[in-house]
């Protein structure tokens, strides 16, 4: 049995495949019938690329060790991830009859690239395609500079006025939005985003779409 870690949420479904890729080379790893996952060293950036479920019911297959999760809630959290560029770890982990480890990868990787496709004949399940990258660290060099603290002030200032405003008990979401984002902003959890999608039930279908220029409340 195999176990998909993104940033540390377990994927409810294992997927049966995935794929591990340099530059000038491709491998192609049926996780079914595979014994073992290793990855071999390369000075290239490792990509690995795959499909996994995220069913909208709970079957009896999937595993949710804190909970049952529809496949919408799954989505809000991998598209955080990419907006964010954050680095995360990726671990797959394969496990014996017996329960221990054996095998697998643990890497640093970033989700460049990431497809959502959701399937009404199918009870609504969400299909994710995913494509990380290997990250790698980097030097920097520490220079010690005199700042004028009118610019850093200038500097606050901007941002400031460039954080999401509330308009009254409603907000007009914004070019790159999600709802993860917006929940965090006002209620400082992005996990929070339920409240603002059942307060607008009627105008959002799927939490994972929302579009520029759509007035929201904010409950």
């Amino acid at each position: 049995m195999y176990d998909f870690y993104i940033n540390g949420m377990l994927l409810p479904v294992t997927p049966g495949k995935l794929e591990i890729g340099y530059k000038g080379r491709e491998k192609s790893i049926d996780l079914i019938n595979d014994g073992e996952i290793t990855i071999p060293k390369s000075s290239k950036s490792a990509e690995i690329s795959f499909e996994a479920l995220l069913p909208n019911r709970k079957y009896p297959f999937a595993r949710y060790p804190e909970g049952f999760q529809d496949g919408a809630s799954y989505s809000v959290l991998l598209r955080t991830l990419m907006e964010s560029g954050k680095p995360f770890r990726f671990i797959l982990v394969r496990r014996l009859p017996s329960g221990k480890n054996s095998g697998g990868i643990n890497l640093r990787m970033i989700l460049e690239e990431l497809k959502l496709k959701e399937d009404a004949e199918n009870g609504g399940d969400v299909t994710a395609s995913l494509k990380l990258k290997e990250y790698r660290e980097y030097g920097t060099k520490t220079v010690l500079l005199t700042i004028d603290q009118r610019i850093m002030l200038s500097k606050g200032e901007r941002q400031q006025d460039s954080a999401p405003q509330a308009q009254g008990s409603s907000y007009t979401v914004q070019k790159g939005d999600s709802l993860w984002k917006i929940a965090r902003h006002f209620y400082g959890n992005g996990s929070d985003y339920k409240k603002i999608y059942d307060a607008n039930a009627g105008s959002i279908r799927n939490p994972n779409l929302i579009y520029p220029g759509q007035v929201l409340v904010i409950p």
